[in-house]
């Protein structure tokens, strides 16, 4: 695929305007402010059915988008990329949970398993279509909002958005972790 064979619009969402690329396999990439290359301006297009279906999702009217998306990367990548269309909208799962259900042959063996997570953590922070393949869903094991390329404060709005009010899950209290309260 060639830059000739892309179309491109600037989308004006909640979360700042957005830069959707689609190629003829479907959309690509979005962008967030300030991260785009440049494209030929000849190449503009209104990409109706993608503006229609972020219009629907950040009216709360849509929770599954039904868009073609062209995810070209490793199949590390490709795997956990995904594993997050599988993430229901109004949850959250964490980055140790998607690496569990990451197909072990596609870890280098070297790794261990505690490892895992991070590395699906760069694998998740260079999904090329971000709000679409839903990243923004996978959160710190503690409950804590973690890593978004677009920023924390969009990904507390993308949750907001879907429901969310705060950490999903918090850790649980054992003698252990009440250590520093005693003090």
């Amino acid at each position: 695929m060639t830059r000739d064979d892309l179309n491109w619009t600037v989308y004006e969402s909640p979360i700042g305007p957005l830069t959707l690329v689609v190629g003829p396999s479907g959309l690509t990439n979005i962008y967030f402010p300030g991260r785009q290359p440049r494209f030929a301006e000849a190449a503009k297009r209104p990409l109706a059915d993608a503006v229609g279906q972020l219009d629907a999702y950040f009216a709360a009217e849509l929770q599954a988008f039904e868009l073609d998306v062209d995810l070209r990367g490793a199949p590390l990548q490709q795997a956990v990329w995904r594993q997050l269309l599988e993430i229901p909208y109004g949850t959250t799962t964490t980055y140790g949970e998607v690496a569990g259900r990451v197909d072990e042959s596609l870890y280098d063996p070297a790794l261990e398993p505690y490892e895992r997570a991070r590395i699906v953590g760069a694998a998740i922070g260079r999904n090329p279509v971000p709000v679409v393949v839903a990243c923004h869903r996978v959160i710190g094991a503690d409950g804590s909002l973690t890593g978004y390329y677009g920023g924390l404060e969009r990904k507390r709005t993308l949750l907001e958005l879907e429901g969310w009010d705060g950490p999903a899950r918090r850790p649980e209290r054992g003698p252990s972790s009440g250590q520093l309260e005693i003090l």
